[in-house]
């Protein structure tokens, strides 16, 4: 089986990297400079239609959305227990899985890039700040849930994945994040495991190489 990996730094295509590394999955990454809108290439154009990251090429054939792309490699990497055991469980790990993509992720994405939401003048504080306000709402959620718990089911599965990457960007955006305790204890956690290690790492390179070559 062939794995390619389309990644960018700092996005989202983090939690493939842990979810596939956690599983000891074999597999090629390539690293796309949104600086210089690898993105928008044909080349990658032809790859996904949608323009982002990540995108799981699986033998050939491209699978893109980090909901799908979890749940592929849960059931083809079973020895990693990606998902909880039971049915229920897993069916709640799924919804918790797309609310981190529907329901924190677009907030995120409006505190980054406000002017690419609302084009009215002087409307990008506004919009932070209403996105901060639901940012802040679903984190208070995620922070009731881990009360008590290192993880969000009883080990580590790839919800803690998605969910470290969505407090990680609201870290990187200077957020004061101090009343969300257990996310926060819940990130450094998760921060330490090795597959997280290897991500930083990796990032950290690529980045390098793409500032070098601006």
């Amino acid at each position: 089986m062939q794995l390619i990996l389309y990644y960018a730094p700092v996005t989202c295509a983090l939690v493939p990297y842990v979810t596939l590394t956690e599983a000891g999955a074999p597999f090629e990454v390539r690293p796309l400079n949104f600086g210089k809108s690898q993105h928008l290439a044909p080349e990658y154009l032809a790859v996904n239609a949608k323009h982002k990251v990540p995108v799981l090429v699986i033998d050939g054939q491209p699978l893109s959305e980090n909901v799908a792309i979890q749940i592929w490699i849960a059931r083809n990497f079973p020895a990693a227990k990606l998902m909880p055991s039971s049915t229920m469980q897993e069916l709640q790990a799924i919804s918790l899985l797309a609310w981190c993509a529907s329901g924190l992720h677009p907030f995120i994405f409006r505190i980054f890039a406000p002017q690419r939401c609302c084009d009215l003048p002087a409307s990008e504080q506004s919009v932070r700040r209403l996105a901060r306000e639901q940012l802040f709402e679903n984190y208070r959620i995620a922070d009731g849930i881990l009360t008590g718990r290192e993880f969000f089911f009883d080990h580590f599965t790839a919800v803690d994945a998605h969910f470290f990457w969505c407090f990680r960007r609201g870290t990187q955006l200077n957020l004061d994040l101090a009343q969300f305790g257990n996310c926060m204890a819940h990130f450094e956690r998760i921060k330490q495991r090795p597959s997280v290690q290897k991500l930083l790492a990796y990032e950290s390179e690529i980045q390098a190489a793409f500032d070098k070559a601006a």
